[in-house]
């Protein structure tokens, strides 16, 4: 196990683009349809350069992490927006070296010349949403790409970015263990380094969701479910992929998402775009921001310097405590030091407990939930913070 390195002062940017040329059942994010509404969409870039000059100017000098591009689809941003931004990123959070900009893509806009401007624009690490790779499934869950055009935009992407990711969604109603472990295994077929697969989560406000609530779509148990999950770690693992954080698999160190890692570890970022949250510290103490919802909204709070519908200083503890929510997901674990200014010093609390039982583990200067605490993580957390 490698212990997280300290972040120090480097900021990554999170750049949220809010637009879907169609709105999955399952999606709970700051999403809408794209209406084609180019101005508005132009105003938004406008106005998400002018929030990331204000932010980085409250923080002064610091160098930039990552950038990565979320939503919503980015995929269908204009390479030449995706390229103001990198560069206005660029001018306020000067990088050292080579830095990882992400940008997460939809199959069905993986045209190779839009693909080509996009690496062009500074994209070199692509995540593809393919979530599945069997026609049936893909119509359930709503997506508006067929399994054929998956394979051809991962082939396309393939030959044009450095770095490849791609996500995956198990624990379908229906689905058994041999067919997930067959998606799993043409996954890996494709030659991806890096795998993120999600288990379906039906959120209240949701399509699914509501299904849910009238008794018209059945999730599977909770045993299969934690069978999906154990076959997910098999499978991968065997292929030769490391779980180096809950639901991320890599091949490599190299591999890993470096965006999510600094976050993980308790880094600072900038969240840019409707909707979007950040985490900023000035001098000692850290604040959770997250910016106004509505496209609007959002633009005329730039205008009006107040891109922010919440802005919250958080208490050490708070700081604290998130940083065990997080860390603990990943292979490097939480530092003891975190742990001990929470009162969770070995032989204090809950902690020794959780270590006898193993659900956690205690490694070098940190501590690290085991194979044993992650299927249960949410449960190990409840008990070691309460």
């Amino acid at each position: 196990m490698t212990e997280a390195p300290d972040p120090g002062d480097a900021v990554a940017v999170y750049v949220h683009w809010p637009y879907c040329a169609r709105i999955c059942p399952y999606c709970d994010f700051n999403v809408v349809r794209d209406r084609g509404r180019h101005e508005e969409q132009a105003r938004l870039v406008d106005a998400m350069i002018a929030d990331l000059e204000t932010q980085a100017g409250y923080l002064g000098p610091r160098r930039l992490a990552s950038v990565f591009f979320g939503g919503g689809t980015p995929s269908l941003m204009p390479a030449a927006a995706v390229a103001r931004i990198i560069d206005a990123i660029r001018i306020v959070l000067p990088a050292t070296g080579s830095i990882e900009i992400t940008l997460e893509a939809n199959p069905t806009d993986a045209e190779a010349g839009h693909f080509e401007s996009l690496r062009q624009a500074g994209v070199n690490r692509l995540s593809l949403g393919v979530q599945a790779l069997d026609d049936a499934d893909l119509r359930f869950l709503g997506r508006n790409h067929g399994a054929e055009e998956a394979r051809r935009a991962i082939a396309t992407a393939g030959r044009l970015f450095e770095r490849l990711s791609i996500d995956m969604i198990y624990a379908l109603p229906g689905q058994s263990l041999d067919r997930w472990r067959q998606a799993l295994e043409q996954a890996v077929d494709l030659g991806f380094e890096h795998i993120s697969p999600y288990q379906l989560t039906l959120e209240p406000g949701t399509a699914m969701g509501r299904a849910l609530a009238r008794g018209t779509l059945i999730p599977p148990d909770e045993d299969l479910a934690a069978d999906l999950y154990e076959t997910t770690q098999t499978v991968l693992t065997q292929a030769g992929f490391e779980a180096y954080e809950v639901s991320n698999h890599a091949r490599t160190v190299e591999a890993r998402s470096a965006h999510n890692l600094h976050i993980w570890r308790g880094g600072d970022y900038l969240g840019i775009g409707p909707g979007a949250h950040g985490r900023l510290t000035w001098g000692r103490r850290r604040s959770a921001t997250v910016a106004h919802r509505g496209i609007s909204a959002y633009i005329d709070g730039v205008a009006r310097n107040q891109p922010w519908a919440d802005h919250e200083v958080l208490t050490d503890r708070a700081a604290d405590e998130e940083r065990v929510l997080l860390g603990l997901r990943t292979v490097e674990g939480v530092p003891r030091e975190v742990l001990d200014r929470l009162g969770l010093a070995a032989g204090q609390g809950p902690l020794p407990s959780l270590i006898e039982d193993g659900w956690l583990a205690a490694s070098g200067r940190s501590v690290v939930a085991t194979a044993k605490g992650r299927p249960v993580l949410d449960a190990v957390l409840k008990s070691l913070l309460t």
